[in-house]
């Protein structure tokens, strides 16, 4: 297909109609319509068929629209930096962080650089670690910051802090030691991690270690839904220093493991292609917002 076509189509099926895509396009009707058999003609099947009047996306168009989706977005980001370098302004900085990330720290340190260069954009996508790391290698974000990546030859890994991982209650619950050990979870109902990554793979290596085992009564797929059920009352759970910054409010408490279990905070770029500026400005804030949530916070005096 080629790149008329596929904006044709993108906005066609986006739209759901032939009059909704032209006024997004900025075109006339019947020149989108030739451009949409041309691309029917070209790929040997239909897109759209005309039901009961309205216009449907065939079998064959949902599954197109997978592939055609990523590279308009690829397009638009061309288009944005395009746009950048032409208006002379300082560019564009993709970045993929965890979803613990996205909930407060990875926001200010974006607000924190738009303030310092309001000419400069960005793209924030949050992504859990397997995708974090594959937008890096698709070129979908130049730069990803995440929990104990393991090393690879294509990656440029640069620790930034260190991190654990804390115990988040309810207030109302029983009065629990300003640090406990993981033998205190044994038997106590938890609300556990549908999903393994690096952190998690952390906490079930020490729980094996210590010969513990909890009763995962509720599995959530990320540490903020865990500890937004926390919040509500729904059990304790084991999550991120930073959800915990983020999650928790006068319903809340934190408390910390002795030994504690911690983790590498990192920002990770292709080993091949060098941040720039502006990205390396981005993690050093990233790394400033993440040790004055610590101050701030600082669990462990309590």
């Amino acid at each position: 297909m080629r790149m008329r076509q596929i904006e044709a189509f993108h906005a066609i099926y986006v739209s759901g109609s032939i009059s909704g895509a032209a006024r997004v396009l900025n075109v006339s009707q019947p020149s989108l319509t030739k451009v949409l058999q041309h691309a029917e003609q070209q790929l040997g099947f239909a897109l759209f068929r005309r039901v009961k009047g309205r216009l449907v996306a065939t079998d064959e168009a949902h599954v197109l629209f997978r592939e055609v989706s990523d590279v308009h977005d690829r397009l638009s980001s061309l288009r944005k930096t395009a746009r950048n370098l032409r208006s002379g302004s300082a560019g564009n900085v993709r970045v993929a962080v965890l979803p613990a990330l996205g909930l407060d720290l990875a926001p200010a340190a974006v607000a924190k650089l738009r303030k310092a260069h309001p000419a400069v954009t960005f793209d924030l996508m949050t992504l859990h670690h397997d995708d974090v790391l594959r937008s890096l290698y698709e070129r979908r974000s130049e730069v990803a910051i995440a929990y104990a990546p393991a090393p690879h030859p294509r990656l440029k890994i640069i620790e930034l802090c260190t991190a654990e991982l804390v115990l988040m209650h309810g207030r109302e619950a029983a009065k629990i030691p300003a640090r406990i050990e993981l033998s205190w979870l044994k038997g106590k109902d938890i609300v556990g991690l549908s999903t393994s990554g690096p952190v998690g793979d952390l906490f079930a290596a020490a729980l094996g270690r210590s010969h513990v085992i909890a009763n995962e009564v509720i599995s959530a797929q990320t540490f903020y839904l865990a500890a937004a059920l926390v919040r509500h009352g729904a059990g304790i759970a084991i999550v991120d220093e930073p959800t915990a910054y983020a999650m928790s409010d006068a319903r809340t408490d934190i408390k910390c493991f002795d030994p504690p279990m911690r983790f590498n905070v990192c920002a990770i770029h292709l080993e091949d292609r060098p941040l720039s500026q502006l990205a390396r400005s981005f993690v050093q804030a990233m790394k400033e917002q993440v040790l004055q949530a610590q101050a701030a916070h600082n669990p462990r005096s309590r």
